[in-house]
């Protein structure tokens, strides 16, 4: 979901300005005719309840300007610090969180400039509100890996304001200049006095957000590049920690929901007779479901009664527009339309094929892949006649908000969104059509109107069976290339068509992403050409009754696997170590972070020196969100499958907050990835009916399949890039590569399939 970047890599400098102002200024046609004034002004949060010390005094100058062009201004600290008085620091964090981390590293950002001894910080998950929108999408969002690039500077600029606002409190009470007063580990000093930050935070209240601060250089940090543990790893580890599922009200009632089995199906009759005999099932009643559909809400006591209770109902189900779709045929069509893709994303001479000294050609399919976090989708509702309560791990605060405000009749600002922590997502907590959380709203809308103010909150919950036969996958592909050399065994074309849904069109970020037809999230890692082959890129997006939506690292998760395994190829057929051959492609002026990683990365592994009998090195780099990721893997047989013994990462993301948490996001991403081999590791399809159902028959990398990866980063003051996905789409192309070398076999399917490769 990097889209900033992806508007820039497609049109330049120029059209990236331009989407950069259209995030701003244009309309959004999801949300009705309002530009970001009256969008923002549409969701805007009437209530103000955090308890917040920080006021930011408005003025009559502020109100005379609001008519005038906006300057940027620095962010009042009211909504992100409240001091407590044991002189601890909560720090309101404006992502979710859900494991990678940014409940820690944004208040490092913050306590860094504020001052404070980090042990004395905490976080809480902020609201759905304004003041905690994406300064660059400007909506309130988790997701492309930007939670602390695009919050670098302003959690640091808070944390400044903050400290010179205790500072300015305290020379005037003191009587002494601004230049007199220090500050350090929760305090303000000058000479022999000495005052904690709250006892200063009342008087500190009253000073103005100043217009503008100086930030610490790279080589006075503190906090910022130390290790620092999660805060909320005692609760995490104590069972203490509250997940959205984990959500207890007086009253709290569950629901559960009987979709259709084909996407879009609809409810032709049902007998609830058996669901409602089964003890603890309150109501049973048809609702309007995504995309169309229709199914059966049925409310008990609890989870159990209410998944019986589904288990017992007698449906009749109409077929919706999903009952044609099989996985043989889909692939069948995609590859028809690769054979002459109506887009064309670069446009390239491809007259070298024809007289190439020798060419590769080769297609790839890449199947539907579930997100399946480990805690399912969920959502519990409050509802009031003239308001709402959510509490939801959602990565899309303003859309969700938006959204289920439209299902209820209400407006946005009369629904109060409450984050909680989220046990993955991996990007289905971003969807567009807030599917599942429109869904709860109208069965708790449905419940409400049949109950009266006697129906209480309601948690919509769903099962694995539910996650993984739900929908918005990531999308199937297929890429055909054909690659052609020159006697010496240089690449002369490199044609490359790719067919694939897209996940962009029809949604709010359409106009921003989707250029001349083609889908940037789609040919995201291929387009960027760093190895600057003369090449011609062409895409076909065929519309299908499948949902689909982002997967971890979006387009890159299958783009870097193509890439990286036919660059791969292209050296050996040219007689060229791999290794070599990248490092001769990528140009030292504009892809210095991409060799600093794979040099690191080939340093670290000690890659060619001599393995064990039976393994093989194998390499593959990419960059994606801004970060460079290379991966050397040590690489056996055993039992026909793929053993994977050793993972060595060089990653250049610039300025590493948070050590320990960013080791641990790049082996996540590695294991993440390599789950992306596994037999079985697909969602597949047989006359509409999804036949995966649980990590039975939808298998990730298991504990015992998770390999040793060792961890270097490049050093860097820089701006920090993206973490949680870059990690992600390198290392199966690793791993592939060092199968060809042991087999000589090019696996071009995934998951890995070495007995028909």
């Amino acid at each position: 979901m990097d889209h900033a970047m992806i508007a820039k890599r497609l049109s330049g400098q120029a059209a990236y300005r331009q989407a950069s102002a259209d995030l701003d200024d244009t309309t959004r046609p999801a949300f009705g005719p309002l530009g970001r004034r009256g969008f923002l002004k549409l969701t805007a949060l009437s209530s103000g309840g955090l308890g917040i010390i920080w006021t930011a005094p408005s003025t009559a100058a502020e109100e005379a300007a609001a008519s005038t062009p906006p300057v940027k201004k620095l962010a009042d600290p009211s909504p992100f610090i409240k001091l407590h008085p044991d002189n601890t620091v909560e720090v309101m964090v404006n992502r979710l969180d859900f494991g990678q981390g940014a409940l820690t590293a944004l208040p490092m950002l913050l306590a860094e400039e504020l001052d404070v001894d980090f042990k004395k910080v905490r976080a809480s998950l902020a609201p759905a509100g304004d003041a905690y929108k994406d300064p660059v999408f400007g909506i309130q969002m988790t997701g492309g890996s930007t939670a602390i690039a695009h919050s670098w500077m302003a959690y640091r600029e808070i944390g400044a304001a903050a400290r010179m606002m205790l500072v300015a409190a305290a020379a005037k009470q003191w009587k002494v200049p601004v230049s007199a007063c220090t500050t350090g580990d929760g305090h303000v000093r000058s000479g022999h006095k000495r005052a904690s930050y709250v006892s200063l935070s009342a008087a500190a209240a009253k000073q103005p957000v100043p217009a503008s601060v100086v930030l610490k250089s790279a080589d006075h940090f503190n906090i910022i590049g130390q290790g620092q543990g999660r805060l909320d790893a005692g609760a995490s580890s104590t069972g203490k920690k509250n997940y959205g599922i984990d959500m207890k009200l007086p009253g709290l009632k569950v629901a559960v929901l009987r979709r259709a089995p084909k996407f879009g199906g609809q409810v032709e009759s049902f007998d609830a007779k058996a669901a409602l005999a089964v003890k603890g099932v309150l109501d049973v009643f048809e609702v309007q479901t995504d995309r169309g559909g229709s199914g059966i809400a049925v409310v008990a006591t609890g989870y159990w009664p209410a998944k019986q209770g589904r288990d017992a109902l007698q449906v009749q189900w109409k077929a919706g527009v999903g009952g044609t779709v099989s996985t043989d045929s889909q692939f069948e069509l995609y590859r028809e339309l690769a054979k002459n893709p109506p887009l064309t994303a670069v446009k390239g001479d491809m007259a070298a094929l024809k007289g190439a000294a020798k060419t590769i050609n080769a297609v790839y399919e890449f199947p539907y892949l579930a997100h399946a976090p480990l805690e399912p989708l969920n959502a519990t509702f409050d509802l009031h006649a003239d308001r709402a309560t959510v509490w939801v791990g959602s990565q899309f605060q303003t859309i969700d908000q938006t959204n289920v405000a439209q299902v209820l009749g209400l407006k946005p600002e009369q629904v109060t969104l409450n984050t909680m922590a989220a046990g993955g997502g991996f990007g289905r907590r971003a969807a567009p059509a807030s599917d599942y959380l429109r869904e709860g709203a109208t069965i708790a809308k449905t419940w409400r109107q049949r109950k009266g103010n006697t129906a209480g909150p309601l948690k919509l919950l769903w099962s694995r069976e539910d996650d993984i036969q739900g929908g918005y996958y990531r999308p199937a592909h297929l890429h055909q290339v054909d690659v052609g050399f020159d006697a010496q065994g240089q690449v002369t074309a490199w044609d490359h068509v790719i067919v694939g849904q897209s996940i962009i069109k029809g949604t709010a970020f359409e106009p921003f992403f989707v250029k001349e037809g083609v889908d940037a999230s789609m040919v995201e890692g291929v387009i960027d050409n760093h190895y600057r082959m003369p090449m011609r890129l062409r895409v076909a997006h065929p519309e299908l009754p499948v949902p689909v939506l982002w997967w971890r690292s979006v387009g890159h998760n299958h783009t870097a696997y193509v890439m990286e395994t036919m660059v791969d190829e292209a050296a050996r057929a040219a007689g060229v170590d791999p290794v070599a051959w990248r490092l001769s492609r990528l140009d030292p002026k504009t892809h210095a972070r991409q060799i600093a990683a794979l040099k690191l990365a080939v340093e670290k592994s000690g890659y060619g020196k001599p393995l064990p009998a039976g393994h093989a090195w194998g390499v593959a780099m990419h960059e994606s969100f801004n970060s460079a990721v290379a991966y050397v893997v040590d690489v056996s047989i055993e039992d026909g499958q793929a053993k994977v013994h050793q993972v060595t990462a060089g990653v250049h993301a610039n300025q590493i907050v948070n050590p320990t948490a960013a080791e641990a996001q790049i082996q996540g991403g590695a294991v993440f990835g390599l789950s992306m081999t596994v037999p079985g590791f697909a969602i597949t399809l047989k006359d509409g009916v999804v036949q995966q159902s649980q990590f039975s028959d939808y298998p990730p990398i298991r504990i015992t399949q998770a390999p040793p990866v060792a961890v270097h980063f490049v050093p860097s003051t820089d701006a920090p890039t993206g973490l949680g996905e870059p990690g992600v789409p390198p290392i199966a192309p690793a791993v592939a590569n060092a199968v060809a070398a042991l087999t000589g076999k090019r696996l071009r399917k995934l998951p890995f399939d070495l007995a028909s490769a």
